[in-house]
């Protein structure tokens, strides 16, 4: 009998075996797929990652290596061995899993997770062959699969979801990603950088629509460059493979209908949460009518010994979210009184520049009709960012008219994905913009732009606008 078992091996489901196990439970987790880490590790973050970064390099060479006086000839992209090297990131990270697993003294059962009942589960193994383990308590930790659109069929060919993008055998010449949110954004860049013209199918009137307006303004400014086409407010209505090419049908905001004509077309319009095989209703558990498993303030189900984290609860759908809440649920199991700030859980676009963000944006505080004033830094103005040629981006701070309390931060700009940790420091102890801008930051460095716009929030006071 265990004292845990967690079913699903990504963010949250090997950090909670992981605290579980230095809290002194035994522990065993439950991965379906012959490697761990979820789709964090496997086809999402980790991957993606390493393709954005090779992509910039490859960028950065043909279009600014000139400048800082490094000529080069006959550049060109080894596709392969870029696709090769992100393999080899995403062994050395999975490799890293299974380490910490043997350190940590965690049974590993590979195979399909399913209740039996409230503390059973049955281990499927892909030859067929099942075994049963017990456990005291579960942890539900079994993440989210791309979602897509009923009348899309996804051939993994042509019309391609996150994962097949990750592995593409050419550079399309014409890639139309449909949705304009943070997968799509990501790896729109990475092939736009490579040479491809992206179009993007956007139903909202924004990209990015989950952040503060200022930031897809922005960042969609700075995409257009990489040649980028934004077909916002347009609804998605076909979509066809003729063998060599895609053709995308939308409807405009007048009705009109539109034809994108490309040779791949990437789905990403969200996320689901996967809970297929689970057989949840085994042990009684609820599972809402959107697909996500139920869960109190605790993050337990409506069966007192069984919880779920991650993508298949409500919340936003990141990985170090899935972390946090896989921490909480074991020091809860363990007697002890763990918390999440959620408002507190930074959201990143790792394009270039970077987008990241923490708190309300400044259409939540208007909404909730809230006083605030707000300061901003342009990285045009940062000698850092003159130095290092990223001088697109600003850095937009909100803060509480009455008490300069810091309400919301975002930054679209070079290192921003690094630089949102001192603002979520910051709100996590309540700082002042004045706090912030009574600091010294190191010069020249991109956090001086933090900086800036907190002394702009207070009574206009920045130094270098």
């Amino acid at each position: 009998m265990y004292d845990v078992i967690v079913i699903g091996s990504g963010p949250g489901g090997y950090v909670a075996a992981i605290r579980a196990a230095q809290l002194g439970m035994k522990t065993a987790i439950i991965e379906k797929y012959p490697t761990l880490g979820g789709t964090c590790l496997n086809v999402g973050c980790i991957p993606s990652k390493a393709l954005l970064d090779s992509s910039e390099h490859y960028h950065n060479a043909a279009h600014t290596f000139k400048t800082h006086g490094i000529n080069l000839d006959n550049l060109e992209v080894n596709l392969e061995q870029m696709i090769a090297r992100k393999a080899e990131v995403v062994k050395q990270n999975v490799d890293g899993i299974q380490f910490l697993m043997k350190k940590n003294k965690i049974d590993v059962h590979h195979g399909l997770g399913s209740f039996v009942d409230a503390t059973t589960v049955k281990v499927t193994k892909d030859d067929g062959s099942s075994e049963e383990i017990k456990g005291k308590n579960i942890i539900i930790a079994t993440g989210s699969k791309p979602a897509s659109l009923p009348f899309i069929k996804i051939d993994k060919d042509r019309v391609i979801t996150s994962t097949e993008a990750l592995k593409l055998k050419e550079i399309p010449k014409h890639m139309i990603v449909i949705g304009g949110g943070v997968i799509g954004m990501e790896l729109g860049s990475v092939y736009g950088r490579l040479g491809a013209k992206v179009s993007v199918v956007e139903y909202l009137d924004a990209i990015i629509p989950s952040m503060d307006r200022t930031m897809s303004k922005e960042l969609q400014k700075s995409l257009k460059k990489l040649n980028f086409d934004f077909y916002l407010k347009h609804k998605v209505t076909a979509v066809e493979n003729t063998g060599k090419e895609v053709i995308v049908k939308a409807e405009n905001s007048k009705g009109e209908t539109i034809e994108i004509v490309g040779d791949y077309v990437l789905v990403s319009i969200g996320r689901k949460a996967y809970t297929e095989g689970l057989n949840a209703e085994a042990a009684g558990v609820k599972i809402t009518e959107r697909g996500l498993v139920e869960v109190d303030a605790h993050l337990r189900t409506n069966v007192p010994n069984i919880y779920a984290i991650g993508d298949v609860v409500k919340g936003a759908m990141l990985a170090h979210k899935a972390e946090e809440e896989g921490v909480f649920v074991a020091e809860t199991i363990a007697g002890q009184k763990p918390h999440i700030n959620y408002l507190l859980i930074p959201g990143v676009v790792y394009t270039w520049p970077e987008v990241a963000s923490v708190g309300y944006t400044e259409e939540q505080l208007k909404e909730q009709g809230v006083k605030y004033k707000t300061g901003k830094f342009p990285f045009m103005a940062s000698g850092r960012a003159r130095a290092s040629m990223d001088t697109d981006g600003v850095v937009k701070v909100l803060a509480d008219a009455n008490t300069d309390e810091i309400l919301g931060v975002h930054m679209i700009g070079p290192r921003t994905a690094d630089m949102i940790a001192e603002a979520v420091v910051a709100m996590e102890f309540r700082a002042s913009a004045e706090d912030i801008a009574r600091m010294s930051h190191a010069h020249p460095t991109y956090t001086e732009a933090f900086k800036e716009a907190c002394l702009a929030a207070t009574d206009n006071r920045a130094l270098h606008i």
